[in-house]
């Protein structure tokens, strides 16, 4: 742990009273009146050592709230030991499919049928588990796109999220060209190399602002890279007299997410099955691997505020020592009145 200065170079204006008092000229003593006390030689007699030791008091004060004001402006901090943070390089945007038709359970995990929405919250949450060091966001999208979670290294907060998703949260239609120009907002400003948005939905685009194909465009331009994830088409969880599942129809348009994936340099993936969405997910990990590298950070405390709120207190006392000295005279002659 280290005490130091983040502006040093600030400590040069110490000396500045000093050199206003020897290079400025002098006031000009006041002409006026003067009220002649016959006792003065005495009262000056009594008073000179004391008012000198109080002077000299008043000018060491007054030098160390100058003091101490200049040491604030420095920005003392204390710093603390170096702790390893891991860096991924990677900023991970999820755009998740709300729409009315992903309540459709066609997908079987732990022998139980479950909806679409609720296979992608236990695969796409296990990914995210494992996304350590990543930057990650949530966008959810219906009839709109919604931005739930920004870009953080809080993987817990957007699992979270995730979990607590409801089907028709942002309507029951499909704006998959909105969810991809949200997507791109929120990217372009991180390192080119690093932008990955991952979209899962199981229908076409039925609603929103932009096409597909000009959002994807405009992601190619911003050097984000799109993995498109068609979801639906997997095994009722109904079996038939002969053992054997339905297989349901699915409305998922792949030939429009391939040309997403193409037009930005992804890949389309189709989830019929539980295993098969997990294995996307694996090669997301292949593809897009996190960094194993360090960042050294220093967790800093700033201490201006002790030094100012030091040379607060000792300008409060130097103004009331002031106000008293003005005040004693008065008191002292009117206290001579009362004796004569």
């Amino acid at each position: 742990m280290t005490f130091t200065l983040e502006w040093p170079w600030v400590l040069a204006a110490l000396p500045v009273p000093l050199a206003v008092r020897y290079l400025l000229p002098a006031a000009k003593a006041a002409v006026g009146r003067a009220l002649r006390l016959p006792f003065y030689r005495d009262l000056a007699g009594l008073e000179a050592g004391a008012s000198a030791t109080r002077g000299h008091l008043r000018r060491v004060i007054a030098w160390l709230a100058w003091a101490l004001l200049v040491l604030a402006a420095a920005r003392p901090q204390w710093l603390g030991a170096p702790v390893n943070l891991p860096v991924s390089g990677r900023d991970l945007m999820l755009a998740v499919d709300l729409s009315g038709s992903m309540a459709e359970e066609d997908y079987v995990l732990d022998g139980h049928p479950v909806s679409r929405l609720d296979l992608v919250k236990r695969v796409a949450g296990e990914f995210i588990r494992r996304r350590k060091g990543d930057r990650l966001g949530l966008i959810l999208f219906g009839s709109r796109a919604y931005l739930q979670t920004p870009l953080t290294y809080d993987r817990a907060t957007v699992r979270a999220m995730l979990d607590d998703t409801v089907i028709g949260l942002a309507g029951r239609e499909t704006a998959i060209g909105d969810a991809i120009a949200l997507a791109v907002k929120h990217l372009r400003k991180q390192p080119k190399k690093n932008r990955v948005l991952i979209l899962l939905t199981d229908g076409t685009n039925t609603a929103g602002n932009i096409s597909p194909e000009a959002a994807a465009r405009l992601a190619a331009e911003a050097k984000v890279r799109i993995y498109t994830i068609g979801i639906g088409g997997g095994q009722v969880g109904v079996r038939t007299p002969f053992g054997m599942l339905l297989q349901q129809p699915s409305d998922t348009d792949p030939t429009a997410l391939k040309a997403i994936a193409r037009e930005t340099g992804g890949r389309f993936f189709q989830a019929t099955d539980t295993q098969e969405l997990e294995n996307v997910y694996k090669e997301l990990d292949r593809l897009e691997p996190t960094i194993d590298e360090s960042r050294t950070y220093r967790p800093m405390r700033a201490l201006y505020e002790w030094p100012a709120g030091a040379a607060l207190l000792l300008t409060v006392w130097l103004a009331a020592a002031r106000l008293s000295r003005r005040a004693r005279p008065a008191s002292l002659q009117e206290g001579r009145r009362h004796a004569a």
